[in-house]
């Protein structure tokens, strides 16, 4: 198959005979929250970062962010082998927006999609600061005291699957009753003076960003997880309400 790399050299390769792992390089999309992030890596490695914090500006910002991470990888002759985005939970209209923006690219450059759950890349961000017999529970804020949370242990394996809980002052005791868990996310801030059990652990401003989400993409495709773009569509979690506002403009 051909392969463009440096100087615009083309090589054609032959698994049978090439000694070396394939080097992929994949475009990281995460807009979830209200933190918008973009992301360029090879072989593991950042190549491009783009990251904004303000919120609510991911409609202008995403396509942005693409645009120069594109005009950087045309300048180094560069081309994706695949896109990968955050699958949610989250903010409904951020996911729409990063999964649209992520489905244009992979039709576009004719290049498959991975699709990486919220939670997942959060806990992934997060899993040095545990030892073996501490749990992971990022929290996406949600309505009130809602929030979308999951646990996982150390090595990223499910406890409890995603689910949208009412936080309250016993939320989760049977577990922090048996070992520490670490609470982290946008949804954990307003938890903390809520859970005050002595096995509750809080960190502050961590964010799902699309530059942690490379490890996560890197092994997805190598096992050629991906999915159907036609198809595909971001997990919400919950319905999305619409309200109306109360000041109507006619």
């Amino acid at each position: 198959m051909p392969f463009r790399f440096g100087q615009g050299k083309i090589c054609y390769l032959y698994a049978v005979f090439y000694p070396y792992p394939f080097m992929s390089t994949l475009l990281t999309i995460e807009t979830s929250t209200p933190v918008c992030s973009c992301a360029l890596s090879r072989d593991g490695e950042i190549l491009v970062n783009k990251e904004n914090y303000e919120g609510r500006s991911h409609a202008s910002l995403v396509g942005l962010f693409v645009h120069e991470i594109m005009e950087y990888a045309r300048e180094q002759d560069i081309h994706p082998d695949a896109i990968a985005v955050s699958s949610g939970p989250g903010s409904y209209t951020g996911l729409r927006i990063g999964v649209s923006e992520a489905k244009g690219l992979s039709y576009g450059l004719d290049i498959p999609m991975i699709a990486i759950p919220t939670a997942r890349i959060m806990a992934s961000m997060m899993r040095e600061k545990a030892d073996e017999n501490t749990l992971l529970c990022p929290m996406i804020d949600a309505r009130r005291m809602e929030v979308y949370a999951t646990i996982f242990d150390r090595s990223l394996n499910v406890i409890r699957e995603t689910s949208a809980d009412i936080v309250e002052v016993d939320s989760y005791v049977d577990l922090l009753e048996k070992q520490k868990i670490i609470f982290f996310g946008n949804g954990a801030e307003k938890c903390r003076t809520v859970i005050t059990h002595p096995n509750a652990r809080f960190f502050d401003d961590i964010h799902p960003l699309a530059s942690g989400m490379v490890s996560l993409a890197e092994k997805a495709f190598v096992d050629k997880r991906f999915v159907d773009i036609a198809y595909f569509e971001p997990f919400y979690l919950k319905e999305f309400v619409a309200t109306i506002p109360k000041n109507k403009l006619l």
